[in-house]
């Protein structure tokens, strides 16, 4: 018998669980803007300092995944959320990355959040980009060569968004 996936919250206090998967995604710099060497403080203060809420997907003590859920902005655009994702590649095709979205989704709701919004979806990453359109996400702008990807050069990004 396969077990569950559990997704749940974690603080700063346990960012170290979530580290190796985050630098390895974003070491590989084909879907996160951020630095390649960013460093573990910076990343557990980004994914961790509220507003921002970080969630990890385990099984059997195994993180599969993380994502955070935010604020897409301050103030007047506070109503909207925005989440980044990540799922180990030994996990990738098993469906970790669905179950986050389906969580963030009611998380954001439960929060008060009204829609959700993606503000750099790489158009080169084909699979969250379907992903996200199968979880109601619509592409509702692109900016030109806004991500230097590792292996492509400048590559175009998606903004992609939806009503909660």
């Amino acid at each position: 018998m396969i077990a569950l996936l559990t997704i749940r919250e974690i603080g700063a206090d346990e960012f170290a669980l979530a580290w190796p998967l985050f630098r390895s995604v974003v070491a590989a710099g084909d879907t996160y803007s951020y630095p390649p060497d960013l460093s573990f403080e910076q990343a557990r203060d980004w994914w961790t300092t509220s507003p921002t809420r970080c969630f990890i997907a385990e099984r059997n003590k195994q993180v599969l995944g993380c994502y955070m859920l935010r604020p897409n902005q301050p103030g007047l655009g506070d109503h909207v959320a925005n989440a980044g994702y990540m799922v180990s590649p030994a996990a990738r095709g098993q469906g970790v990355a669905s179950l986050m979205c389906e969580h963030s989704m009611a998380q954001a709701r439960d929060a008060g959040f009204t829609a959700m919004q993606f503000n750099f979806v790489v158009s080169t990453n084909t699979t969250a980009v379907r992903l996200w359109e199968r979880h109601g996400f619509h592409i509702v702008g692109k900016v030109p060569g806004a991500f230097r990807h590792a292996a492509h050069g400048p590559t175009d990004v998606y903004v992609m968004h939806r009503q909660l």
